[in-house]
């Protein structure tokens, strides 16, 4: 199958899956958008929301529709690495036997990632960037297509333990969800609290997904599209002379190397779905607020005057 081909049952295919997910998820169009690119990309997402949003809901649900394995993993202050990756067990013939733990699945959902230590977090690291893992010395590569969904709540900070920058750097994007409109809230409660339980329908399987991560990248990138990018993210540095007053202002860091890397990868999916055969400037624009939203370290006078990531990422774009 020629890639134009496979280009245009993507479109189809992205149409239906929507439609599937929309069963059971009212809403959050921008925020599935989001994901489902990530997914078509092999990064990860961080979704940001307050609870009762159906973040959980909609994991499972985009999970079931790409007919993929789905764990979710509740991180707590006393969650150990073992508990994530699995560990070694002595059988009854005196050999050491390895269980899997959780982390052995296509799409992990890491519930409250910052309520669990560093040492926790960190274990994710290994397992997002290299697709293995290093349990007692061995090494295993874990099954495709692998993907983490992790959620943090924005409100409750205490007892929690922020993410790194490092590990913020990991995520490709970070979707922020919003509460849903009244119209939408009174769907959901409809939905919710009647005796109908929708069923949805597999429309992937992890084959097609990796072959659709192929197909992305090998989607032509103009010049021009791939420079655009990279000033994007050159523009949120302070540290640099081309930067503007208004960066030197209000940012401390800015994003890196990864971010102009993402931002090409998301360009080229967004492209695909909307069946381009190649990404211009305005895909670029379309995913650069949640790539480079939780990449971007805003100072004190930000802070103090009120002026989110958001709207740093709006003024430079």
């Amino acid at each position: 199958m020629s890639d134009v081909t496979a280009i245009q049952n993507l479109v189809k295919k992205h149409q239906a899956l929507k439609q599937e997910i929309a069963k059971v998820i009212v809403g959050q169009d921008v925020v599935i958008d989001q994901i489902l690119l990530s997914i078509y990309t092999g990064g990860h997402s961080l979704l940001v929301g307050v609870p009762g949003l159906a973040k959980t809901l909609m994991v499972n649900t985009i999970a079931q529709t790409l007919g993929l394995n789905f764990k979710r993993i509740q991180f707590t202050p006393d969650l150990m690495p073992s508990d994530i990756l699995g560990s070694e067990i002595l059988d009854q013939n005196r050999n050491f036997k390895f269980i899997k733990g959780p982390i052995f699945s296509n799409i992990i959902l890491a519930d409250e990632i910052n309520r669990t230590p560093p040492k926790t977090q960190a274990a994710l690291l290994e397992a997002m960037q290299e697709r293995a893992v290093t349990i007692a010395g061995n090494h295993y590569k874990l099954e495709l297509p692998y993907f983490v969904l992790a959620t943090q709540n924005p409100i409750e900070q205490e007892g929690t333990y922020p993410l790194p920058e490092a590990q913020l750097d990991r995520f490709m994007f970070a979707i922020e969800l919003k509460y849903p409109t009244i119209e939408e809230e009174i769907q959901v409660v409809k939905l919710t609290t009647s005796d109908n339980d929708v069923q949805v329908n597999a429309l992937f399987n992890a084959e097609e997904i990796v072959a659709v991560q192929h197909l992305v990248r090998r989607i032509p990138v103009p010049d021009n599209v791939v420079e655009y990018a990279v000033k994007l993210v050159n523009s949120t540095r302070p540290n640099l002379n081309t930067a503007s007053d208004y960066i030197k202002q209000y940012v401390d860091w800015g994003a890196g190397p990864r971010a102009s890397q993402n931002l090409v990868l998301g360009a080229k999916a967004h492209a695909a779905v909307n069946g381009k055969f190649s990404p211009d400037i305005e895909d670029v624009k379309a995913v650069a607020q949640g790539i480079l939203r939780h990449r971007i370290i805003k100072n004190y006078k930000a802070e103090a005057e009120g002026i989110s990531e958001e709207d740093i990422v709006k003024k430079i774009i």
